[in-house]
């Protein structure tokens, strides 16, 4: 059963690469990951109505650092080259990359506790699985679809 909601996941997301716009993307995605943390979590109804909200708010949250934070060091790099850098520009950098870095630890902490308010112990491990057998799966869908 499993295999076949699994086969069924990744067919989608074959799909949804084939059609559509980032955005569109991401949203089917989200959506397939939803789905697939729901099922394999085995989430009860009041799991799932407290789960949720925790995880998108550290799903949010980890977005923002990732990606727009983090996204302004990169350009940085990208501009000048890092030969181009001087030695207090790239003391700078390093800086605000830890100070993201420490961010990102700390969500992750919070995010841990939170969970731990709404879940028993072993889905909390459960989701850590899932979220990264999600992105296994996704990812070699994604390499089957570029070869």
């Amino acid at each position: 059963m499993r295999k076949k909601i699994t086969l069924l996941l990744l067919l989608i997301v074959s799909f949804s690469f084939a059609q559509g716009g980032m955005k569109e993307k991401k949203e089917k995605i989200k959506a397939l990951k939803v789905a697939y943390i729901t099922e394999q979590l085995n989430l009860t109804s009041e799991e799932a109505q407290k789960f949720w909200p925790v995880y998108n708010a550290f799903d949010d949250k980890q977005f923002e650092i990732k990606h727009n934070k983090m996204k302004a060091v990169i350009k940085r790099f990208e501009e000048g080259g890092i030969d181009q850098l001087t030695e207090k520009e790239a003391l700078e950098l390093i800086t605000k990359m830890e100070t993201y870095e420490d961010e990102m630890h700390h969500l992750k902490k919070k995010f841990l506790k939170d969970l731990l308010t709404v879940l028993p112990p072993k889905k909390v491990i459960k989701l850590k699985k899932a979220e990264d057998e999600f992105n296994r799966k996704l990812l070699r869908e994604f390499r089957g679809r570029k070869n």
